[in-house]
């Protein structure tokens, strides 16, 4: 072998390993993310700026990512799984796709109603179930609350998404561990008897067809009417004046609130930064990044936020639930659905 040879082996050999040393020491977390707002890319920018770590994140809705997990298995590299619905995570919990997390931080900051008690999952943000009514055509007193809505003076008025829909089934298991089974069943039969066409469409469309006149109530999440709130379209301008809102049962329960959250992964490659990732989400910076940036409540109590829109909707009353309760109760209120043909 000549001398130029050995020398060029020698050199790719020495750049080989500093680029793999590099490589190793590179900080990374790996994120299956079921939230889709644009708004939550300043969220990881910042906690990528603050810390060193890079983030790769992998994009889906909440059913697609649990399957990823499941077929991934041990081989997964997710480290932490962010989800948007309560009786989603209580369902990856089921699935086993979470390990247990130990941490003074989170049980401090995030109250025991929205977290696995386990430690499992944490619920980083919060939104409300309110009802949106046509101010021309409803009265709001006849649709002050979630049973107000099965009654029958609210015959051939009632507009929502499909009733499987998680947002729906949360709500549902909420009335469950309210009401009971019977009631509940009772109060479903009530929604399918008043509407005024088939469940179609999200709660954007739920909300555009109370403001037509298609239908005089619906039931939508408070980010959706905050952000029509916000928006300086014509069209959605002048929706909003057609529309106004009620907190559901004030004087019972207390208006439904879900949550967005997370947890790490079972097999995560790099646990100690995916604790890290899940008390950054807890901090005031991070909390307001969610009311600001999604018009979502932050989970942390004591965290003032700058949201004309939410501040406009008013304080209300808000359900005191374990969360996980509605998780348990998914399977029950699918049956309840079919029972009654809620489609």
């Amino acid at each position: 072998m000549s001398l130029r040879t050995l020398i060029a082996s020698a050199v790719f050999a020495s750049t080989a390993v500093a680029s793999f040393t590099v490589a190793a020491q590179e900080k990374v977390l790996n994120i299956y993310s079921a939230r889709h707002y644009q708004t939550d890319e300043a969220l990881y920018n910042n906690f990528t700026k603050t810390t060193g770590i890079k983030i790769n994140r992998v994009d889906g809705d909440d059913a697609g990512t649990v399957a990823r997990l499941k077929s991934e298995g041990k081989s997964s590299p997710a480290d932490v799984i962010l989800l948007v619905d309560a009786a989603r995570l209580w369902r990856a919990e089921n699935e086993g796709l979470f390990q247990p997390v130990k941490s003074p931080i989170l049980d401090e900051r995030i109250p025991a109603n929205l977290r696995d008690k386990d430690g499992q999952w944490f619920g980083f943000s919060t939104r409300a179930r309110v009802i949106v009514y046509n101010k021309q055509n409803i009265k709001p007193e006849d649709v002050d609350s979630y049973e107000a809505l099965a009654e029958p003076k609210n015959k051939g008025k009632l507009c929502t998404r499909s009733g499987a829909h998680p947002y729906n089934v949360s709500l549902f298991g909420a009335l469950l561990e309210h009401h009971g089974e019977a009631k509940t069943e009772q109060l479903l039969k009530g929604y399918v008897a008043n509407q005024a066409r088939k469940p179609v469409g999200g709660d954007t469309d739920q909300i555009k067809a109370v403001a037509s006149g298609e239908c005089g109530v619906t039931i939508s999440n408070s980010y959706y009417v905050a952000r029509l709130m916000k928006s300086t379209k014509p069209e959605d301008i002048a929706l909003m004046k057609k529309v106004a809102i009620v907190w559901p049962d004030q004087k019972t329960f207390g208006a439904h609130v879900n949550i967005a959250g997370a947890g790490v992964a079972k097999y995560a490659p790099h646990k100690a930064e995916a604790i890290q990732f899940l008390e950054y989400l807890s901090s005031d910076q991070a909390q307001r990044y969610f009311a600001e940036g999604n018009n979502e409540w932050p989970a942390v109590k004591s965290v003032k936020t700058d949201n004309a829109a939410l501040d406009s909707l008013g304080t209300f009353k808000a359900e005191v639930i374990d969360v996980s309760a509605v998780g348990r109760n998914q399977q029950k209120v699918l049956q309840m659905l079919d029972k009654v043909g809620y489609k």
